[in-house]
């Protein structure tokens, strides 16, 4: 039987990851604008998180696939 190489590329893992991604970026972002607060800071809404999350989702994604296929590679025993 041939081996074929049914990898998962970054590209793919980080659409994959993106809705975990987003999310995660949201919830800190809200997170820091409420320790903000504490030092005198305008906190934001949940709402203005998630839109600002949006955009900064996606290097949160390609940054997590990168590490995600790393864990891939090295657990097939691939050198990168």
């Amino acid at each position: 039987m041939t081996e074929t190489d049914t990898s998962w590329s970054i590209r793919k893992l980080a659409l994959v990851l993106y809705p975990f991604a987003a999310a995660a970026v949201a919830i800190n972002l809200f997170m820091l604008s409420l320790m903000g607060k504490a030092l005198g800071l305008a906190s934001i809404s949940p709402v203005t998180a998630i839109w600002l999350s949006i955009p900064l989702g996606v290097p949160a994604a390609w940054w997590a696939a990168k590490w995600v296929r790393g864990l891939m590679d090295e657990a097939d025993g691939k050198d990168r």
